[in-house]
């Protein structure tokens, strides 16, 4: 059975008198430890896609699966625990809190778990020094470059060692050079964590690091690839 199994999902909008439906009966099985990657052009639901498999929006119609849990039918209460613990989300402008250093954004998924604090710090140090940034952990996000910023979001991301997580456009504000080595990083912890990763990216050089790439078209997913060994 698959780790991740979407089935039939549909997502539509209103505006402006129209109906818009970025999700068009959207079906996709990911495995357990699988790298996907998404591309689409701006506009075609790929952060709408990452966000209902996220639980942070639902879908109109269709089944999401998580490790056979159906998403759709836990409570407010319960799905917020269960994201907490399940879901890591990396975003495209870091999303890191100003006043947090580096040690206490990694630590805010924790907080929402039943955890004491020794393991929480036991925790936060091996995210920390998977994404090379355990000597920052006192910086706060001016004290570091947009690369340093990006590793404290992804390390944020793993650090309740999740069951999937998501990346949208993971590199879209970084130059040529830390975009190289985000990617670098993302397919490190995929391989050595067993992380399975599901990456929105406009980058089609970008995309060909995953097992799989696809590709949003009118609502509809069509696998463009998989990756050479």
């Amino acid at each position: 059975m698959a780790l991740v199994e979407i089935k039939d999902v549909n997502k539509h909008y209103h505006k402006g008198g129209q109906t818009i439906k970025p999700l068009d009966g959207v079906s996709l099985d990911i495995d357990a430890g699988e790298f996907i990657s998404l591309m689409g052009a701006s506009g075609t639901g790929k952060s709408t896609l990452l966000n209902v498999i996220a639980s942070i929006d639902r879908p109109d119609s269709g089944s999401i699966k998580i490790d056979g849990v159906e998403i759709a039918d836990l409570s407010r209460t319960r799905l917020a625990r269960w994201r907490a613990a399940n879901i890591g989300y990396i975003f495209q402008t870091h999303n890191l809190i100003p006043v947090l250093t580096a040690y206490e954004n990694v630590e805010m998924p924790l907080l929402l778990l039943p955890m004491g604090r020794a393991e929480r710090r036991r925790r936060i140090e091996v995210a920390l020094s998977a994404v090379d940034l355990l000597d920052r952990a006192e910086h706060y996000p001016r004290q570091m470059s947009g690369g340093q910023e990006q590793r404290a979001g992804i390390a944020r991301a793993i650090v309740a060692n999740p069951k999937v997580v998501v990346a949208d456009e993971p590199t879209g504000d970084l130059d040529p050079e830390t975009s190289e080595q985000i990617l670098t990083l993302l397919k490190r912890l995929n391989q050595e964590l067993d992380t399975t990763l599901l990456m929105v990216t406009h980058d089609a050089e970008a995309a060909t690091i995953a097992d799989r790439q696809f590709k949003l078209v009118d609502g509809k997913l069509v696998e463009q690839g998989v990756a050479v060994s």
